[in-house]
């Protein structure tokens, strides 16, 4: 099993900026994909940004528009978030699984409990 735990969320005013971060009790390279979901109120979990492991590859939701960025340092997966919006008020979550995954797909292997962000306009 791998146990992911995110924190770093928060209350942040519209064009704030905060950084998630996802520790791992495994190194983080033993999984081939990491990503950020979220879920926001009434809506159903979606795909924020994704990255392979050992690749470096990223891919984000259509939503992002270049605001986000998805990184792993020092064994820990980030996302560091910049010009936030209301509406990306929501639980972020963390997951990673051993094999391919796209966003769209919500069967990713494992889950950490998700951090509350919340942004006032």
């Amino acid at each position: 099993q791998l146990q992911l735990m995110e924190s770093g969320g928060g209350s942040v005013q519209a064009g704030g900026s905060l950084r998630l971060s996802c520790k791992t009790d495994k190194y983080t390279y033993s999984t081939f994909q990491m990503a950020w979901f979220r879920q926001r109120p009434g809506k159903e979990r979606e795909g924020v940004a994704l990255i392979v492991t050992k690749g470096g590859m990223r891919y984000y939701g259509d939503f992002v528009e270049g605001r986000f960025t998805i990184y792993i340092e020092q064994n820990t997966l980030f996302l560091q978030m910049n010009s936030l919006k209301p509406e990306d008020t929501a639980m972020y979550y963390c997951a990673a699984d051993y094999y391919q995954k796209q966003l769209s797909d919500s069967q990713w292997r494992f889950w950490g409990r998700g951090t509350q962000v919340t942004v006032s306009s």
